[in-house]
């Protein structure tokens, strides 16, 4: 089996490297500590072609396969050291636009995508509730139709880039007692009236990204912005999964290359005790395992591109990916702060940032304890 990147990969991983250390690496110290999002970043990153990476090149986007999206979004982690930007461009493709692009109409591609291809448009995805975060589906959210349009009611949380964002998919019940097949996804611009961002929620890691609650209050939505079959709003949400689970980490892995190499050469220039401390055993050896957890994510990433572009299911392999790639980051990047050590605590280095930027892998795309149920159940148990 050949390992190497193709072509068309390696063009496109060079080009996303060169453009994110060109481009995306102003003030990332200073805006992380203020919790600021970069919106000129967004609009640079779309420019450059990575808001629309695999969508179509009619609707505005590159038009390229998910091998190639997943090169080119490993050379952006490789070359950005803003996890947060890399992390709300990657939420608004795989929950917004590539399920707009999957089960949307016509009419609803040719209004949306070009606009979240071109970065005027940033998308969110409104699924969570307080009630219902890993168990997804026992949301609360309602959906009544009257007529033409449909009346939605409920309160959503823990929604990535919602309180800068223009466009939502969201997903409600017209019916709790259908469970799974009383879901239906919808596209809700935020003007919609009756639907409000409520408040932006503080957190540990991902700070470029804002994260918000929404409240459906008689949010009155046309029908013609239901996304797919009324009752199919499980099989879309499921859909988005398989994709942002195999993909959304895909920059971590340029991350992760990022993070060795710098303790590589700190290792090697660092000097303890009259020589450089990656000649100290406990050193080289945490280095190693950093190489070899990179090594392994690499493989099973690459693998989802490879089945998704003989347009084989991909669910099990996402769920492994998203599972052993938070597993691996949050290791690396402890491992990091432990090799650089009282520099790796500190801000002005940017070491201590990826550890706390790791953490929020564990839980986004479903917690690692639900990839595991998937795997699990996957495998008849």
């Amino acid at each position: 089996m050949d390992f190497a990147l193709s072509v068309e990969q390696q063009r496109w991983h060079d080009a996303a490297l060169k453009f994110a250390r060109d481009e995306l690496n102003d003030d990332v110290i200073a805006r992380d500590d203020r919790a600021e999002f970069w919106r000129d970043g967004w609009t640079r990153c779309a420019r450059f072609g990575l808001a629309g990476l695999p969508i179509p090149a009619e609707f505005g986007g590159q038009g390229v396969g998910l091998p190639e999206t997943i090169a080119a979004m490993e050379g952006l982690g490789y070359g950005c050291a803003d996890n947060g930007l890399i992390f709300g461009l990657n939420a608004a493709l795989w929950t917004v636009a590539v399920p707009l692009l999957t089960y949307g109409t016509v009419e609803q591609k040719q209004r949306f995508l070009p606009g979240l291809c071109d970065g005027s448009l940033i998308g969110a995805n409104a699924a969570s509730e307080p009630g219902a975060g890993s168990d997804i589906f026992s949301m609360k959210a309602t959906a009544e139709r009257r007529g033409d349009h449909w009346i939605l009611n409920g309160h959503k949380t823990w929604c990535t880039n919602a309180p800068t964002a223009d466009l939502f998919s969201v997903y409600a019940t017209a019916d709790t007692s259908l469970g799974l097949m009383g879901i239906t996804a919808f596209l809700v611009p935020r003007e919609t009236p009756g639907f409000r961002v409520v408040r932006e929620i503080p957190k540990m890691g991902l700070r470029t990204v804002p994260m918000g609650e929404v409240v459906l209050d008689d949010c009155r939505v046309p029908d013609n912005l239901r996304l797919g079959r009324q009752g199919r709003g499980a099989e879309v949400f499921s859909g988005s999964m398989e994709w942002e689970r195999g993909a959304i980490l895909a920059s971590t892995l340029g991350t992760m290359r990022r993070q060795l190499e710098r303790c590589v050469a700190h290792a090697r220039s660092r000097e303890q005790f009259g020589q450089p401390i990656g000649k100290f055993q406990s050193v080289s050896n945490r280095i190693v395992d950093m190489a070899l957890r990179l090594e392994t994510c690499r493989s099973l990433v690459y693998k989802i591109g490879w089945l998704k572009s003989l347009g084989r299911d991909a669910t099990t392999e996402a769920a492994m990916a998203k599972l052993l790639v938070s597993e691996c980051f949050v290791q690396n990047s402890l491992d990091a702060v432990r090799t650089f050590g009282a520099s790796g605590y500190v801000c002005e280095t940017g070491i201590e940032r990826d550890l706390r930027d790791s953490v929020g892998s564990l839980i986004f795309s479903g917690t690692n304890d639900v990839q595991r149920m998937i795997v699990a159940k996957r495998m008849g148990l």
